[in-house]
């Protein structure tokens, strides 16, 4: 966990525009950061200055010095390898959009010069449609979505990432129907595997129930919180633990208020996906019992579509997902959220045509 001093180092990004960091460069450190560029203070810095150099300056030639020539790039679409892959798959969402800006919302971080970062990244980005994709022709639509971007990094480079966009938003903004997309996509089968989803502890167990930890455990609280309502199908965790006036960011652009928004979101996904299991993969988090604490936790989400819902009379098909949450707690309870995970993807993997890579 970072220290004090390292923390104070780099509050949270929604205190500061660009143009902070932008006047702080190359002013000197204030976070040790070996084999790092001398012109970046602290690990956000980094973060939040390169992501702002190559997105929107378009110095796309800076992947090749800020990731590992074998970066692994982890999406729910799929995983790609090499720094090339990096700059290819750059070029051609930087195509699609021009005007791309990519606002840092926060970065929660935890980690050192020696062993290596962990940065989880929240982005909103605003941009307009005015380039050919895989989704279609140009529109000319602006659009807005969040993104979190998780990195691992050491010395100058990303070595690590996994990402997940809101994509059903932007894809609704550009005027395209994302059922409609996803089904004249073809899905890669070989992707997706088909094991039993370990939900339950074994066969017909029942699941376990965590007990919540104090709040100066702020990951094993969310953790727990987390196990509970979606695994073992306790949402009364919500009212048990999140403030009345919650507010949460959820896929497709949605803004939910109070607890009845949240059950409902909660409720209807799971009776889409009746077996759904979510697994932690990772968390850190910044902050104090007395200031609050901020949480980033990345996890996997695992489901049969055999349930109506928002995505449709049932397909039995299975689903793979990465997602990632920022948790807001304040006086033991949580008082904000922002949860991405690729709904787009989602479509694709109930709707797709199936069949292999190069499949027509």
């Amino acid at each position: 966990m970072p220290s004090e001093q390292e923390e104070r180092a780099t509050l949270a990004v929604d205190q500061r525009d660009i143009g902070y960091f932008m006047a702080q460069a190359g002013s000197g450190r204030r976070q040790s950061l070996e084999g790092f560029d001398p012109d970046y203070t602290d690990i956000v810095d980094y973060i939040v200055r390169c992501t702002h150099k190559i997105w929107e300056e378009k110095a796309i030639g800076l992947i090749y010095t800020h990731y590992a020539h074998n970066a692994i790039v982890h999406s729910s679409h799929g995983v790609v390898y090499g720094c090339e892959a990096v700059v290819r798959n750059t070029l051609q969402s930087q195509a699609m959009t021009a005007d791309l800006r990519a606002y840092a919302d926060d970065v929660i971080w935890s980690g050192n010069e020696r062993d290596g970062f962990y940065t989880s990244h929240r982005v909103f980005d605003t941009s307009t449609h005015t380039g050919y994709s895989e989704f279609g022709p140009p529109t000319g639509r602006k659009f807005q979505r969040w993104v979190i971007a998780d990195c691992f990094s050491i010395e100058n480079k990303i070595v690590e990432e996994w990402l997940a966009y809101d994509a059903t938003a932007g894809l609704r903004q550009m005027g395209y129907d994302p059922l409609e997309v996803a089904h004249k996509a073809v899905l890669d089968e070989s992707s997706y595997t088909r094991g039993e989803i370990d939900r339950l502890p074994t066969g017909q167990q029942a699941p376990e129930f965590l007990s919540i930890p104090e709040p100066d455990d702020p990951q094993g609280f969310i953790k727990a919180v987390l196990h509970n309502l979606w695994n073992a199908r306790l949402v009364n965790m919500i009212r048990a633990h999140y403030t009345p006036g919650h507010v949460a960011f959820v896929p497709g652009g949605r803004k939910l208020y109070g607890y009845g928004d949240y059950e409902n979101f909660v409720i209807t996904l799971l009776a889409s996906f009746p077996d759904l299991a979510l697994t932690v993969d990772h968390q850190c988090h910044l902050g104090d019992e007395r200031r609050g604490y901020r949480v980033a936790t990345r996890f996997t989400l695992q489901g049969t579509h055999e349930g109506y819902g928002p995505y449709g009379a049932p397909t039995g098909r299975r689903i793979f997902l990465i997602g990632m949450s920022h948790h807001v707690i304040k006086n033991g309870r949580i008082v904000q959220e922002w949860t991405v995970f690729d709904e787009f993807a989602l479509l694709k993997q109930l709707y797709a045509r199936k069949g292999g890579k190069g499949a027509v």
